[in-house]
């Protein structure tokens, strides 16, 4: 208690030390005491304060960006624009890949169960008996399926064609069927008998259905394809955005002094150039 005491003691006669100095420089006259202060004006030396660049855009991780995701690097370089043109862009192409895709499924599931209730491998299995002497095996049981009424094996030794039938269920299965006549007597509707050349119009259908599917799966490629591009174009630009970024805007902060009197004050400032 007894120091802090003395500290207050202290501090009230250091505050009627300057005071009494202060009126004995200035008498209250307004003239008389600008004339004192100007006289006993010292100049304070100016302060140099270094000047501080704005942050740059890394070109490198602007292009990163837009490789992951197109946009994304315009974004970081200040682009706005174009990176809602390239996010726009790249939403657009995924959408498109995903409901071509799905559609080209749905148009899969169709033409293979159209398959599955007009061609038959046993009627294919006994025009190569009737007309190819062939001797395939067919189990008479009709309620089962017919990709299970023959043996497999037996069925592709006496196949002299071009191609071997794969087993029921496989991709190649439902696109043979209906590619290539030497398997249009398997359909529910030929009667060319040994004339395999003649199409019925149950193949032409089929066929026309496996044909849609692809033009659907094609469309889902070629948009695969589209992201692809896109990335690669984006991280191109935001790398280029980066570049323009970085030289057509340059940002100073500074401290600028100002002298009062006998005080100095400090004004932070700042720089922007714009390049066009």
């Amino acid at each position: 208690m007894g120091i802090r005491i003395k500290l207050a003691l202290m501090v009230v006669f250091l505050a009627a030390q300057f005071l009494a100095a202060q009126n004995e420089m200035f008498n209250g006259s307004l003239a008389a005491d600008t004339k004192t202060a100007f006289e006993s004006y010292t100049e304070i030396s100016k302060i140099n304060v270094m000047p501080v660049q704005g942050s740059k855009k890394s070109v490198v991780l602007a292009g990163l960006l837009s490789l992951l995701l197109p946009g994304a690097g315009e974004f970081y370089a200040g682009d706005y624009l174009k990176a809602a043109a390239f996010i726009a862009l790249e939403a657009a192409i995924v959408t498109t890949a995903i409901v071509y895709d799905n559609k080209g499924d749905k148009q899969t599931e169709i033409f293979e169960n159209y398959a599955d209730e007009n061609w038959s491998v046993v009627r294919y299995a006994e025009w190569l008996n009737q007309y190819h002497n062939a001797q395939i095996p067919i189990d008479p049981d009709a309620t089962l399926p017919s990709w299970e009424r023959v043996d497999w094996n037996v069925l592709n030794s006496f196949e002299d064609g071009s191609h071997k039938l794969p087993r029921h269920g496989n991709q190649q299965y439902y696109e043979l069927i209906g590619k290539y006549w030497q398997y249009s007597a398997g359909w529910n509707d030929y009667t060319s008998g040994i004339n395999n050349t003649e199409l019925s119009p149950n193949y032409r259908s089929y066929s026309g259905m496996r044909g849609e599917a692809n033009e659907l799966y094609n469309v889902a490629s070629k948009a695969v394809i589209g992201i692809y591009i896109n990335h690669f174009l984006s991280l191109l630009d935001a790398v280029w955005s980066a570049v323009s970024y970085n030289k057509d805007i340059a940002v100073t902060t500074r401290l600028r002094t100002e002298q009062f009197a006998n005080k100095v004050e400090f004004v932070p400032t700042v720089n922007i150039r714009f390049n066009f």
